[in-house]
């Protein structure tokens, strides 16, 4: 008696838990990723964030380089970014750096009125000429840059047309405009400006093409300089087509009426 009375008893928790197991719904085994998986998923986000802050810090830099060379530049003499690579790339260029006041003021002031007529009124853009580009017919056809956007394009930027490096042009030409004088803007862009292959600078130009210094300039031959200036290497000062003496004559007219225009330059 007590040994069936034992085996019953043991036997119930077995039927009683038996019970349970039928009645009970089953629940789903969940199954934890396995690490492989867990570290793809993190591996993409993780990567890109990477990169991201990579494009980042470049772009800072960037953006930062002609921020600082900019007041740099106020008094060291630059070496523009297109001249950089002309002479890695294609050897040995012409340039002598010449200050403001060894530079003929003939030849500055053909040049002024020949690239950039309001540069004394402006501050770095000319918005009414963009805005006459823009609105002519057929879209733009020509370019409104001035003297400071050409000057800080040949020091940090590339030459090919777009409509980025005109958006990053027109902000540092603004910048440029402010922190240099008219005086230095000018002596700057005269000697970092292309005359012909390998010929940078408007000593060397006149060195190259006449025989003499900038300082010894006369009226034609500054005005065929400046005539030169839209396409350095087509254009020869020294053996002109008839379209450059035609425009070499007109700069001549507008420089010697220029008076009232070069106030920032001959005060």
């Amino acid at each position: 008696m007590s040994e069936a009375k034992t085996g019953k008893s043991r036997a119930k928790p077995a039927a009683s838990g038996g019970r349970k197991q039928v009645a009970g719904k089953a629940r789903p085994v969940r199954r934890k990723p396995s690490a492989g998986k867990a570290k793809g998923a993190e591996k993409h986000p993780s990567l890109w964030r990477r990169v991201g802050r990579i494009l980042l810090i470049m772009l800072g830099i960037l953006v930062a380089i002609p921020l600082v060379l900019v007041p740099v530049y106020s008094v060291v003499n630059p070496v523009g970014t297109y001249m950089a690579y002309t002479r890695v790339v294609d050897g040995p260029i012409e340039r002598q750096w010449v200050p403001f006041d060894a530079i003929a003021k003939v030849a500055v002031v053909s040049v002024m009125v020949s690239e950039d007529g309001q540069y004394c009124a402006h501050h770095g853009v000319d918005w009414g000429a963009i805005s006459e580009v823009v609105d002519s017919p057929g879209g733009p056809s020509r370019g409104a840059s001035t003297i400071p956007m050409q000057t800080v394009r040949n020091l940090f930027l590339w030459l090919s047309r777009s409509y980025v490096r005109k958006g990053i042009e027109i902000p540092l030409a603004i910048y440029a405009d402010t922190v240099w004088s008219k005086r230095r803007m000018m002596e700057i862009y005269l000697n970092i400006a292309q005359w012909g292959p390998d010929i940078f600078g408007i000593e060397a130009a006149a060195r190259h093409y006449f025989g003499r210094s900038a300082a010894d300039l006369g009226a034609r031959q500054a005005a065929l300089l400046a005539a030169s200036l839209p396409n350095p290497l087509a254009r020869d000062p020294a053996r002109p087509s008839s379209l450059m003496k035609s425009l070499a004559r007109t700069i001549e007219a507008r420089a010697r009426k220029a008076g009232p225009y070069i106030v920032c330059l001959y005060p």
